[in-house]
Parts: C-alpha cells; sequence; structure tokens
C-alpha cells in the first residue's frame, strides 16, 4: 500500500506549481488546467497546504514585539450568499455569508493573527483572544466601530491596551444610484473617533494598512473575488485557502514598502521562504502521520 501511495506521490516541483497559481488568485479548475491534473488533486493538495500551514502560524508566529495593531473583518461567502441559502435546492453545511477577522501589525505588515466565522461576537471573542495571546507587549489597537469589539478586547486584554474605534460614514459616489455605482467604492464623508481604553496617540488611530490587507486577499485569494464563480463550495476548503494565502504572505511575499517579507521585518525569521518551503511543510506533515 505505501508502495502505491509513493508511486502517486506529486512531485516536489508539481506542489510548488499548484500552490505557485493558487496563491496568485488562480482558482481550483484554472489551477487544474495549467498544471495538468485533476481538480481533486488541487484540492487535496490546498486542504493539506491549508493545514501544514494553520500548524506552522500558530507555532512560528508568537511573541510578536509591535507598537500598534490594527484590526478589520472581510466579508465572503460559501456556498451561497446569505440571503438565498433558504432557496438553495442541497445547501451545505456553513452556507452563507463567511467573514475573516484579521489583525495586522501595520509597522511590518505582519499578519498576527486571523479567524474565520461570522460577524458575532461568538467569533470575535477567540480572535481577539489568539491575538492576544501572540503579543509580547502592550499595544495601541484600531478597529472599526463594530460593537462587538468591547467583549472582545475586554475579555483578551482586560484593558490592559490602548484602544479606539474609527468609525467611518460613507455616502454615494459621483455615480449615484446608476448601474456603474456597484462596482465603485463608496466616498468616505467623514470619520469619528473613539477612545475607548488607555491612551491611544490621534496620529495612530488608523485602519487604512488592515484595509489595504483585505485588497490584497482579494487579489491574492480567488474565493474572495467579488462578482464570479470561484466562490467555496466548502467553508473548511475556504479556512484552508486563508491559512495557505497568509503564511505565503507573512513569510514568502516580499512587501514593497519595507522590501522584504513581513516576517522578516518582525524578526521572526531571517529566511526569504520560497514555495518550496511551504512543499516542506507538507511533507513534514505528511511524515508525522506516517
Amino acid at each position: 500500500m505505501s508502495y502505491i501511495y509513493t508511486m502517486n506521490k506529486l512531485s516536489v516541483e508539481k506542489r510548488t506549481q499548484i500552490l505557485t497559481l493558487l496563491v496568485e488568485g488562480c482558482s481550483l479548475r484554472a489551477t487544474s488546467r495549467i498544471a495538468d491534473v485533476s481538480i481533486n488533486t488541487v484540492t487535496k493538495l490546498l486542504v493539506d497546504a491549508g493545514q501544514a500551514c494553520q500548524i506552522f502560524h500558530d507555532q512560528a508566529v508568537m511573541n510578536v514585539t509591535t507598537k500598534r495593531v490594527q484590526c478589520d473583518e472581510i466579508w465572503s461567502f460559501c456556498y451561497a450568499k446569505k440571503k438565498n441559502v433558504p432557496h438553495a435546492i442541497k445547501p451545505v453545511e456553513g452556507a452563507g455569508d463567511v467573514w475573516t477577522w484579521t489583525g495586522i501589525d501595520p509597522q511590518s505588515k505582519l499578519i498576527i493573527s486571523w479567524y474565520v466565522g461570522d460577524r458575532s461576537a461568538e467569533y470575535a471573542v477567540p480572535f481577539m483572544e489568539d491575538l492576544a495571546s501572540r503579543l509580547s507587549n502592550r499595544v495601541q489597537l484600531t478597529t472599526d466601530g463594530h460593537r462587538v469589539y468591547l467583549e472582545a478586547v475586554e475579555n483578551a486584554f482586560e484593558w490592559r491596551i490602548d484602544y479606539a474605534m474609527l468609525i467611518k460614514q460613507y455616502g454615494k459616489g459621483e455615480t449615484g444610484n446608476t448601474t456603474e455605482a456597484k462596482y465603485s467604492p463608496n466616498v468616505c464623508t467623514g470619520m469619528d473617533i473613539v477612545k475607548v481604553t488607555g491612551e491611544p496617540e490621534d496620529q495612530h488611530i488608523c485602519t487604512s494598512h488592515v484595509e489595504r490587507q483585505n485588497l490584497t486577499m482579494r487579489m491574492h485569494i480567488r474565493r474572495f473575488t467579488r462578482l464570479t464563480n470561484g466562490f467555496s463550495k466548502k467553508v473548511e476548503n475556504h479556512a484552508y485557502a486563508v491559512a495557505l494565502h497568509f503564511v505565503y504572505y507573512n513569510f514568502c511575499k516580499i512587501h514593497k514598502t519595507i522590501r522584504c517579507t513581513p516576517a522578516m521585518e518582525a524578526g521572526l525569521t531571517k529566511k526569504l521562504w520560497d514555495i518550496k518551503d511551504i512543499v516542506k511543510l507538507i511533507e513534514d506533515q505528511e511524515f508525522l502521520k506516517s
């Protein structure tokens, strides 16, 4: 049996090609066509990579030293949008809106923590607790005005933090109610700052970096691309794709501003990773399971 498994195992080069396509925004089917493998092979590798990346992140991204953290949530969906789930023929478990919570260090650009779920306190609390567990010092935190952050921050930090909410107001753009408005971002018409606890510095109350990270996710994860059919069909695979993306982003992708990877800037590694290093993570997990 082990002989058959070894014969059918993908080469490092093929695995590298498939993962490279996935982290650069290709869909599963596009990846299977370009790499000349079955879509089941691509899906299986995504699952293996996502599991290995999650385990690695939990071990490697710890004791992060930073002065500031920004948090946000980005929307996507699984199988069908929430409003369409009741009318779906065979909705899968987890179908509907899916939110990914992210926490970024605006200095090193490191994604310190993420959490996939819905937008309720049920997921905000464990997300913020995970974020707090990875920090080595007191930080200044900025979030949007989503009220569940209040409970989550209190539970995770017990208010030993400098915390402010930045609440933005949006209005209609120049296109108004025309069809073009569907494809145009809303215009920010104003901002309110709410200092919740501690002494957050005004000049650093900002969510621009984490909001820019939302764009990076939509560019590099096909499941997040709007108005396509590349959305997730299983919420578990959605989470695996997110885990793969963030390890690639933190350890492999050179950020244009800091001219190195976020993990290098944050002092978590001195090495510039490539996709083959992620393949090595998969192989290490395979060895532990064998």
